[in-house]
Parts: C-alpha cells; sequence; structure tokens
C-alpha cells in the first residue's frame, strides 16, 4: 500500500564511521506512530540504562512523523535523546525545513550512535550519505557553519542542522540549530551532538512524500488550513507569541527578577507594538504552514543597527528580557541572536543569567567571581558578559552557569539553590506558576522537565471554565484531570509532530483525516488519546529506568515560600501541601502508585507490559 512513511531509518555509527539502513518496524508505527512515540520507544530500547548523556552510548535521534514532508500544514520535526541537563527523556522541536528535508532523501529518521574522534559532518545526497571531516568548521558559530557548508556543497537550497562553540563545548543547554531561527532548543540535544564529534548534518533530498489516498488527503489539508483562520490562529499571524507579553504581565505571570515578581514595569517596551516599531519588516512561515507567526525583521537604530533577526517570541522576551530586568527590544534581540549564534538556549541562558544576578545582588557572588562585572538586573552589559563565559567556558562562574542552574547551586552551596528556579534540572519556562495551580502541577510532572508545552492549564485557568463547566483560578479541584487530559492530546499530536500554534485552530477529527488519508491509518478520537497516554507512559518509563520518583514531580522552592509581590494574585504561592494533593490526584488519575511508577494493570491496558 502507498504511504507517507518512507520504511526506513538511517543510522549512523560515529565510532566505526559506518551507515546502514535500517527497515521501520512495523508494529513500532502501529502502536507509536512516528515522531515523540517512535523516538521515545528507540530510545528506551537503544540507551543504556543509566547512560552517560554525554557518552558514546546515549543515542541521538532526528525524527519525524507521517504528515511531515506532505502537504499537511504546520508540521515539524524532532530530535530525541537523554538529555545531559536533566538524565532525563529528552524531545526538542523544531520547525522550518530541515525534518521535510530527512523525508525527501528517503528517511523517516537518522539515529546516531558512538562517538567520532575527530569532528566530522553528516552528508546526506538521497541515496549517497558520507561521514566527512569537520576541522574546518570547528569554533564556528551556527550562521557561519550554515553558510560554510551551504558554500562548500555549492547548494544554497542544501539544509543545515549544526552546533555552536557552545555544543562543542558541552554547555549543558547547548542547542541545535536546524536552519535559521529554528532551534532544537530545550535540553542540551547540542551538547548530545558535539559529544559525539558531530558538527553538523547537511542534506539535500529529491523524493516526493506519497500519500495512500490523494483526494481525501487534498480534502482534509482544505479542512485544516480553513481551520487555521483568524478566530483560532489569527492572533499569531499578527503578532506571533510576543503578542503573549501583555496577557502574561496583566496576570502577574511573567518571570520578574528571576521569578522574584510577576508584573515588569518594562513590559511595554517587549511586547508586539515595540517589535513592530524597532524590528519586524515582514511575515515568514516554516515549510507549508498558512499561520505565519515568524516576523523577519532587522534592528534599523542605536547600539545593535544592523541585526537580522526572527521575532523574539515569548519565553525570550521574558527570560532574556523582563527576569533580567532588561526592557529595550533591540537589546533583547541582540542577547537572543546571540544565543542562537554561539548555539545556547536562550531560556536557560536567561535562567541562569538571572540566578547569577540574584547571587551577586545577594552578595553570595561577588566582583572576584565575575572578573569585576557588576552583575545588576537591568544591565545588558553583564548579561553579554555571563553569556560569553557561559559559552566558552570562561572562569569557575562561566563553567558552573554552564552546566545549569542546579548543578551550579550545589557546587555554590548556602542559599544558591533557594534561588535556582528549575525542575529535575530544565531551567523553568515563563510562566510564573503561584497564580495558576493547574500550571505548577504541569510543569512539576512535565517529562523533560520544567517545561511548558507538555500541557498549559493556565488558558482555562484565567478563563475559569474547563469543558464549559466553572473552575477557580486558586482551586485545586479538576486541575489534575485538565494535566493529564492535555498531556496524553499533546503527547498524541506530537506522534505526528505537530506546530504547537496549529494544535489551537486544527481540530483533532481533521488530524486524523490527515492521518488515515497520507498513513493509510484510521484512528478514532478515543485511540488518539490511547495513544497519547501510551506514549506519555512509556517516557515515564525511561524516567523511573534512569533514577526519577514522586520527588522529582515538583516545583521550585521558591514558588512554594515567597508569596507573589504584586500584580491580581498578590501574597498567592503554591503550598507544599497544595504540591502533595496535586500529584497525588494526578497519580491517582494516571493510574500510577504512590511514588509514579505506573501500575502493572495500567501498563497491560496501553499495551506496554513487556516494559
Amino acid at each position: 500500500m502507498t504511504t507517507s512513511y518512507m520504511g526506513q531509518f538511517l543510522k549512523i555509527d560515529l565510532t566505526r564511521g559506518r551507515v546502514e539502513t535500517m527497515p521501520v518496524d512495523p508494529d513500532l508505527q502501529r502502536r507509536f506512530i512516528g515522531g515523540k512515540g517512535v523516538g521515545a520507544r528507540l530510545l528506551y530500547d537503544l540507551a543504556p540504562p543509566q547512560c552517560d548523556p554525554l557518552g558514546p552510548d546515549n543515542p541521538l535521534l532526528f525524527m519525524t512523523g507521517p504528515l511531515t514532508g506532505t502537504r499537511a500544514p504546520a508540521m515539524r520535526g524532532c530530535v530525541i535523546t537523554k538529555s545531559p541537563l536533566t538524565g532525563t527523556f529528552l524531545d526538542s522541536y523544531f520547525g522550518g525545513h530541515f525534518s521535510p528535508e530527512i523525508k525527501y532523501a528517503g528517511y523517516d529518521g537518522l539515529i546516531f550512535t558512538g562517538r567520532s574522534e575527530t569532528p566530522v559532518y553528516l552528508w546526506i545526497d538521497d541515496d549517497r550519505v558520507e561521514i566527512r571531516d569537520a576541522a574546518h568548521l570547528e569554533g564556528k558559530d551556527t550562521f557561519e557553519t550554515n553558510h560554510a557548508l551551504k558554500a562548500e556543497l555549492a547548494d544554497p537550497t542544501v539544509k543545515v542542522a549544526c552546533i555552536g562553540p557552545a555544543g562543542e563545548r558541552a554547555i549543558r543547554y547547548a542547542l541545535i540549530a536546524c536552519e535559521y531561527n529554528r532551534q532544537a532548543g530545550r535540553g542540551g540535544a547540542g551538547a548530545v551532538m558535539g559529544s559525539k564529534g558531530l558538527k553538523a548534518i547537511a542534506i539535500r533530498g529529491t523524493r516526493s512524500v506519497q500519500v495512500a489516498d490523494r483526494t481525501a488527503f487534498n480534502a482534509a489539508v482544505k479542512t485544516a488550513c480553513s481551520q487555521l483562520n483568524e478566530e483560532t490562529t489569527g492572533a499569531f499571524t499578527l503578532d506571533g507569541t510576543a503578542g503573549s507579553i501583555p496577557f502574561a504581565n496583566e496576570t502577574g505571570l511573567l518571570p520578574v527578577r528571576n521569578y522574584r515578581d510577576g508584573v515588569f514595569g518594562g513590559a511595554e517596551g517587549l511586547g508586539p507594538e515595540a517589535q513592530r516599531e524597532k524590528l519586524w519588516q515582514r511575515d515568514l512561515a516554516c515549510a507549508g504552514c498558512p499561520i505565519r507567526c515568524s516576523k523577519m525583521g532587522k534592528i534599523r537604530t542605536g547600539k545593535y543597527a544592523g541585526i537580522v533577526s526572527d521575532a523574539v517570541e515569548y519565553e525570550l522576551l521574558g527570560l532574556l528580557g523582563s527576569n533580567l530586568g532588561i526592557s529595550d527590544i533591540r537589546a533583547v534581540t541582540h542577547l537572543a541572536h546571540q544565543c542562537d549564534a554561539i548555539g545556547i538556549d536562550g531560556m536557560s541562558a536567561g535562567g541562569a543569567i538571572g540566578f547569577a544576578m540574584e547571587l551577586f545582588e545577594k552578595g553570595v557572588i561577588g566582583p572576584e567571581d565575575t572578573g569585576g562585572v557588576d552583575l545588576a538586573f537591568g544591565s545588558v552589559a553583564a548579561a553579554d558578559h555571563l553569556l560569553d563565559a557561559i559559552a566558552l567556558r570562561k572562569g569557575r562562574l562561566g563553567h558552573l552557569l554552564g552546566e545549569g542552574v542546579r548543578r551550579a547551586a550545589e557546587a555554590l552551596g548556602g542559599d544558591a539553590p533557594d534561588m535556582a528556579v528549575h525542575i529535575k534540572g530544565l531551567e523553568y519556562p515563563a510562566w510564573g506558576p503561584r497564580g495558576v495551580p493547574g500550571m505548577a502541577l504541569a510543569t512539576a510532572t512535565a517529562d523533560r522537565g520544567g517545561c511548558h508545552q507538555r500541557a498549559f492549564p493556565i488558558l482555562n485557568e484565567v478563563e475559569g471554565r474547563w469543558k464549559g463547566e466553572p473552575i477557580t483560578q486558586l482551586g485545586l479541584e479538576k486541575k489534575a484531570a485538565i494535566v493529564v487530559e492535555q498531556q496524553n492530546d499533546l503527547a498524541a499530536l506530537d506522534t505526528l509532530v505537530k506546530c504547537d500554534f496549529a494544535q489551537y485552530g486544527i481540530e483533532r477529527p481533521t488530524y486524523l483525516d490527515l492521518l488515515a488519508a497520507a498513513a493509510g491509518r484510521r484512528l478514532s478520537v478515543e485511540d488518539l488519546n490511547i495513544l497519547g497516554e501510551r506514549v506519555w507512559n512509556q517516557v515515564r518509563l525511561f524516567n523511573i529506568r534512569e533514577g526519577f520518583s514522586r520527588k522529582e514531580d515538583a516545583i521550585p522552592k521558591r514558588f512554594m515560600t515567597d508569596p507573589l509581590p504584586s500584580g491580581p494574585r498578590a501574597g498567592h504561592r503554591i503550598t507544599p501541601a497544595d504540591m502533595d494533593r496535586l500529584v497525588s490526584d494526578y497519580y491517582a488519575l494516571r493510574g500510577w502508585d504512590e511514588n509514579g511508577k505506573p501500575r502493572p494493570e495500567t501498563l497491560e491496558r496501553l499495551g506496554l507490559a513487556e516494559a
């Protein structure tokens, strides 16, 4: 039967310098579809228990889904590995044009194992695959590496994924740049890539992706595009995610000065109007996406004039902006551009810099630790200094911050751990949870550490409704049920590797119509829910195997001890008793025991008993 799957993975053993194709197990696709699902099971099977994330045994997977490379709107790719920052399962998603090219070259995914003793890059030209020397690319930033490979291969249309200096130095939150302004950013996949001696991947593919039923597929694409209309996703088209700045500030959810507050007086300088005035010039879209949330622009005046940048998205506005006390969009654009160039996750970098600024303010570190630089909140120069120190591991402070705030705080001791805002080692996202207990639970139980992309109950909590029924914003009732349902839903859609924004427009039956017409596989909405639950439990099994339990399903101490000082929820915090109740409710709904381990009957029901 004709299908949108390519039917094979490309497996690259960097230790032996060998490349081979590997057929995809049909049962694997039947149970897990693609993307996050297939990647989660492959990682569980391929990674030895307790393996060093930066060792040769940790696999690095670039995964596509059954709709990647088709005309289905707003599809992406993902990188899956064991995180060197958290030690958990890691899936990190990217848009743009790199993932479709994997399919066009004839593969459903790339599987890297081992380690090269010298720097290399992988060149995929349809069936011709070569591991090439990359010594001449060492030290280059991500933009320079992309330019250099396109020139070397004499083809500007070649798609490139690469790391920068941070990945080469195994900064634990180094990212992978998947073409310009598209990154697999969170959790340190770039450090894993660097630990393997792999500087870049360049791909050129000429195949087309077939579908099982062209007529039905075209009809489903038309329906999906019509659902991505002004009412459902128009705000993303107009403002990108920068439009969330006013909402977060008004509701007291912005991170401010290392999360000590939730309201920022300079928020107006970061929002969409400021970016429209000082940066944006035209809309831009990922492959096959009608939303066009990107905003290519250029800083036209001031100290940072000349920097060309995509829109600065909400998370970076919060973590490199309000979290550091910086309100100039041009300065935040500069810092975000620096993160992209050196190849580090701007969210974790903003968390690490905010942590260091508070340490400095409270005298835990001093000028002798910073090279005489005043690490004051609001100082762009201080942020610049720390980015350089982190990327190049300059000095003790730069080295510690490059290890992430959890390890840095443990090394510094004293009160430092109380100022380290992370979950399972992953620096917290830009949505403070003290006024939204459902979000506290969502981030505490997120599979890769502190993450806002596994469930986002904030909208339900602020609106005060779920499934048409009233809920209270500060109450605990129904919050676990919301989180479980959203986590299952998004895990299922991540087997297709959907765009986070398109999910607000494309209806679930339409996704299923796309899958049926493309891959010849018809699922019901109930099947989709079970798929998501299966994937979530498969990932949980990996994390348990790596040593995680209930004690790691917790939020940072700051959110439990320090009430919000201002905003509509001033005086509120999430108490330890609140968290204990929320986590217990969550485990009961999940069918897990009191320590967070899936019960045998749960695994049996989900077809995971063998694990």
